[in-house]
């Protein structure tokens, strides 16, 4: 292959890649906004992703995971690992705390469901100021079948999916 013709098999590739980009974007979206309905109407939370032939190829659920600990008032959260974890505290220009330790401790307190932290060397537990649990949004997960990513792209070769996926690059497609 000579240089041009790899430059434009780039540039084809590259505009596929951020068309199918886009694409999958908002076809996500399109995915849990609609297992969100289904779960307010029938209480479903999971559905089969089939290609066009009834082939199931993934299964899709809805995941709604629990409050995350976030920081919402740093200059609290600052005193507080201030007066409790010194050795977390980095001095530049500003005062801050260690990047590492706030997700270290953020991870226990989600993992804990409250803002509370105990000192493992005195058992005190500490309420954590600045801390909060906030709910997270509900995403989608998708666990493929066996055989289907070979399904998927049996069909792809086929040409079963075009329309499909990329209805507005095919003949005759969306306009």
């Amino acid at each position: 292959m000579s240089l041009k013709e790899i430059a434009g098999r780039a540039a084809v590739l590259q505009a596929l890649y951020e068309e199918i980009g886009e694409q999958l974007k908002a076809a996500k979206a399109d995915q849990a906004a609609g297992l969100k309905a289904a779960r307010e109407e029938t209480g479903a939370t999971r559905i089969e992703a089939s290609l066009p032939n009834g082939t199931v190829v993934a299964k899709v659920a809805l995941v709604s995971p629990g409050a995350a600990a976030v920081v919402v008032d740093e200059v609290a959260f600052l005193e507080w690992v201030r007066d409790n974890r010194p050795d977390q505290i980095k001095r530049e220009f500003v005062t801050s705390v260690r990047e590492t330790f706030v997700k270290a401790l953020l991870k226990e307190l989600t993992a804990a469901g409250v803002p509370q932290w105990v000192d493992q060397e005195t058992g005190v537990v500490h309420e954590v100021p600045g801390v909060r649990m906030q709910p997270r949004a509900s995403y989608t997960r998708m666990t493929w079948e066996k055989s289907g990513p070979d399904a998927v792209a049996e069909a792809w070769r086929a040409g079963e999916l075009a329309a499909l996926v990329l209805p507005e690059l095919t003949v005759g497609g969306a306009s």
